[in-house]
């Protein structure tokens, strides 16, 4: 009766004839008519009639119900090309109802309507931009708020879909959008004009955007009277730089970028910097480095609170820009590394260096090594002594005899003799070093600078061929430990060559030694170059003239005089150029002073000031004075800032990592407890153990809103670990069973989950002595859910065990099952252990001649248990899962024999419900629709 009413509401002119009786004297009954008399009115309408017939009803409602059912009456007619492009012609006229409902209602089916309309392009074609887009472009003007907004839906729709041609891109939308953006238009159109060409500029490519929508996008940005249209420019402007590409984001966009970033309007000023990052991403790295990076730090400083906040959220983020994944350690194991991966790596890294115009690398002259770690360079400059000079060089891979630069602190506390025989084997390294400087051709010496060279970071040096054949001096083995009559004639060249290589690195950096970095290595070089030299009161004059004592203090070059290095010559020139070459912390911690260690740790990846704020987010001030949860911003980015800086730089970020994992926010551990497996991949093997494991030993034992985050992620955190370490967790697995909440259940199915994939890590005698305890302790849950996964678990457990060599681990769990569960007193239990069979067969974790064996003479005996939800289980097994295997299908076995007069027996049983799974045939059903219903209305 209520349709029937507003059917009577909807049509009062159409109820002539069959309107309500009056009221008769001798009854009150009111005679209403039936719906059937005004649908077979309709009825007897074609299509276009009913359409007709409507669309001119005085009735909003009726017309709304026209533009609903449009798509509907193009679809009985799609067969006449005429009657479509009628009802396309009406839909034109229904375009111009006064009333803002139906025009709203007739755009939101455009879309449909034209997504008929390219499908049905044969029959009505061109009809979509014809007809339908003008009506789009149109109401993108409309008074109505509603229309208006509807209209942009359906345009980045069309767009969206490609329903709309480049053609008619070009010629009818980008002109209205650019007319609506004119200085004379309405406020509220001319913003959303601006947030439309925005948002469709990803879709119609960088050609359009840049010839139609640029211009008037960089008017907009420089809107001096509409700040809400500056503000949309904002938000959008990285949209817009990813789309134009590099050039013109840096010629014309950039500087309307600095202009939004200074405006007067905080909320301006607050959307780039949330765009900051898609910016960035969009230019090149030197005006990343030079002038985005000071823009941002104005930023991070505005006066606004909000703008700080927003800044600070961007931060982590623009830093990533930064990042070179050529050498940003991508490799969890070093020897991992191939040397055509290597050699990409530090050739990539080479050209990031910011050099001038007239210095070039040569390629030759870095050959890298695969087993060189990130921190030690190694040189190799001894040939094997059985080979004779002329040779060929062996790989860099198969080197003999490696000498490394920098060495671990550990590595330091070695013997005086044997930090003699380093020493000596670094010094015959650096000959062959000077030699090629020396031998260059003159070319060679024009298009090499050393500055730049030994600019870090330096990848490790491999000598060339045929430097190695022109050397006199062949080091073997025996030179380590030969005699003074051997080594001092050798001394002598390699003091000469060193020196002079020295000295050539001093020149260069000279003009540059008003940056402090330079400075600092001038300084470090030129204490290795006085402790070695025989100084000469001429020499020295010669020295102090060439470097002025405010630039080099003590300075003292010599340049002919041959002598054997002192141990505190070598000391120093490997203080020297460890300071240089230096890529983690653990080799810059053992000889420097502190104010060398403090710049040692200054990394040159990003720059400097935006490390400084990004560690600053960790201040309890920053919390009072920008944000209360920018600790947690801070944790959220923290592995792409370190993926970025690279394991190399790990020291620059290790402590601001310990601050944020004893955060007393559990929404911030919670955060790096979901990221420290990414952490690990980045930082690898080593830095691993020595760092994050403590760390993830304290989520252990942390709330249970922070001990899901490693436990989502065991299995990828734990395989990166050493075997060793890895079984340490073993025992602390069990503890993942006991939480704050007994009630959260998914907890303890998110352990199942794990479980599966941490079988691959462990040995079976692991798994059967630790895993398998949990497992069974899950398959008894409360929770059907935890005990689904939990089967899946242990068939694959019996997989595992079963594989194993000998398969006695699996026999024994099978045992275990069938004692624990088969012959279970609860008859919970006993059905746990028919879905245990079940996945067995299903998952084949075992062959179908072994389950016969050991699992399936126990599951038949359950034919005969009290409880009938378990008799109806076993039917389902058997007759929709068991009998489905090749194996029972062919062979005529005992086996196959017993199974059939279970099924037989269980046909006859008095539950009506194990008859019926027992006589159907297995295509009927499936049993994984109900086996959950199963398991959890039984339980």
């Amino acid at each position: 009766m209520a349709d029937l009413s507003l059917l009577q509401e909807d049509l009062p002119e159409d109820a002539d004839g069959f309107g309500v009786d009056d009221c008769s004297s001798e009854s009150d009954v009111i005679v209403v008519p039936s719906a059937l008399d005004f649908v077979s009115q309709d009825d007897m309408l074609t299509p276009l009639g009913r359409l007709d017939k409507y669309a001119a009803s005085e009735n909003v409602f009726n017309r709304q119900m026209v533009a609903r059912s449009l798509l509907d009456t193009l679809r009985e007619v799609c067969d006449d090309e005429r009657d479509c492009i009628a009802v396309l012609e009406r839909i034109s006229r229904l375009a111009d109802d006064s009333e803002p409902t139906v025009r709203a209602e007739l755009m939101e089916q455009v879309p449909h309507i034209a997504l008929f309309c390219q499908e049905n392009r044969p029959a009505i074609p061109y009809a979509f931009s014809k007809y339908l887009l003008p009506i789009v472009v149109r109401y993108l003007a409309d008074q109505n708020n509603q229309v208006r907004k509807t209209s942009q839906a359906a345009l980045l729709a069309l767009l969206e879909q490609e329903l709309i041609e480049r053609f008619d891109v070009e010629t009818k939308v980008c002109p209205v959008l650019v007319e609506l953006t004119a200085p004379d238009s309405n406020d509220d159109v001319k913003t959303e004009a601006v947030a439309i060409m925005c948002k469709m500029a990803p879709m119609v490519g960088k050609d359009i955007t840049e010839r139609l929508i640029l211009p008037r996008f960089c008017e907009m940005c420089c809107d001096c009277r509409m700040f809400h249209v500056r503000k949309v420019c904002a938000a959008n402007f990285g949209d817009i730089c990813s789309v134009v590409g590099q050039q013109a984001t840096e010629e014309m966009l950039l500087p309307r970028f600095f202009q939004l970033c200074s405006d007067n309007v905080w909320g301006v000023r607050k959307a780039c910097a949330e765009c900051f990052m898609a910016v960035s991403c969009a230019t090149c790295q030197e005006i990343r480095r030079t002038k985005l990076s000071a823009l941002f730090i104005n930023l991070i400083s505005d006066p606004s609170r909000w703008v700080r906040q927003a800044a600070f959220q961007s931060l982590g983020p623009f830093i990533s820009t930064f990042a070179n994944p050529s050498s940003s350690g991508q490799y969890f194991k070093e020897e991992n590394k191939s040397s055509e991966d290597t050699s990409v790596e530090d050739k990539n890294r080479t050209r990031d260096e910011e050099v001038p115009e007239d210095a070039q690398i040569r390629p030759e002259d870095v050959p890298t090594d695969p087993t060189v770690s990130n921190s030690s360079v190694k040189l190799e400059g001894a040939p094997d002594p059985d080979i004779g000079a002329e040779s060929p060089r062996k790989p860099p891979g198969d080197s003999s005899l490696p000498c490394p630069l920098s060495s671990e602190p550990h590595q330091e506390a070695a013997s005086n003799e044997d930090d003699k025989k380093l020493g000596t084997c670094r010094s015959a390294s650096r000959l062959e070093v000077g030699s090629s400087v020396q031998d260059s051709a003159p070319l060679d010496q024009e298009l090499y600078n050393s500055f730049h060279f030994w600019r870090t970071p330096l990848p490790e040096i491999d000598l060339d061929v045929e430097l190695e054949q022109g050397s006199g001096n062949k080091l073997g083995p025996e030179g380590l430990e030969g005699t003074p009559e051997a080594t001092t004639p050798a001394s002598a060249n390699i003091t000469m060559a060193t020196r002079k290589e020295l000295e050539e690195m001093i020149e260069n950096l000279e003009p540059h030694i008003d940056d402090p970095d330079v400075k600092a290595q001038v300084d470090v070089l030129a204490a290795a170059l006085r402790a070695s030299s025989l100084d000469t009161c001429d020499e020295a004059s010669e020295a102090a003239r060439r470097a002025p004592q405010d630039e080099l203090p003590g300075c003292r070059l010599d340049h002919g005089t041959a002598g054997p290095l002192t141990s505190e010559a070598v000391e120093n020139m490997e203080s020297a150029l460890r300071y240089i070459h230096d890529d983690s912390d653990s080799g810059t911690s053992g000889g420097f002073s502190p104010d060398e260690e403090r710049r040692a740790k200054v990394q040159d990846v990003v720059p400097q000031a935006l490390l400084d704020q990004y560690l600053s987010m960790t201040d309890p001030s920053r919390a009072q004075t920008v944000d209360t949860e920018i600790a947690k911003h801070c944790a959220y980015s923290l592995p792409g800032v370190a993926l970025t800086l690279g394991r190399q730089n790990w020291h620059c970020l290790r402590e601001t990592y310990e601050t944020l994992a004893s955060d007393m926010q559990w929404k911030v551990r919670r955060t790096l407890a979901f990221s420290i497996h990414e952490l690990a991949v980045i930082l690898g093997d080593q830095l691993t153990a020595a760092d994050l494991v403590p760390i993830f030993n304290g989520f252990l034992k942390d709330l249970d809103e922070v001990r899901i985050g490693v436990l989502k992620h065991l299995h990828d955190f734990l395989k990166l670990l050493h075997i060793d370490k890895r079984r340490e967790y073993l025992y602390q697995l069990q503890e993942f069973l006991v939480t704050d909440n007994s009630r959260n259940w998914r907890f303890r199915a998110e352990l199942a989950e794990q479980l599966i994939l941490l079988l691959e890590l462990y040995s079976p005698r692991d798994i059967y002595d630790y895993l398998r305890p949990i497992a069974l302790n899950l398959c008894a849950d409360k929770v059907s859910s935890v005990r689904w996964i939990s089967y899946k678990l242990v068939g694959e457990m019996v997989r595992k065990l079963h594989r194993a060599a000998p398969p006695t681990f699996g026999v024994d769990l099978i045992r275990e099952l069938v004692e624990s569960f088969g012959r279970c007193p609860r008859w919970s239990g006993r059905q746990a252990f028919v879905f245990v069979c079940q996945t067995v067969i299903e998952d084949e974790c075992l062959p179908m001649d072994q389950f016969a064996v050991h699992l399936m003479p126990h599951l038949l005996t359950l034919a005969n248990d009290r409880v009938p939800n378990v008799r109806v289980l076993l039917a389902k097994t058997l007759r929709q899962t068991l009998l489905e295997k090749e194996y029972f299908l062919t062979s005529a076995s005992c086996h196959q024999e017993a199974v059939e007069q279970t099924i037989m027996a269980l046909q006859m049983d008095r539950d009506s419900d194990v008859k019926y799974f027992a006589s159907i045939h297995p295509a009927s059903t499936k049993i994984s629709e109900d086996a959950m219903s199963t398991a959890s209305s039984t339980y």
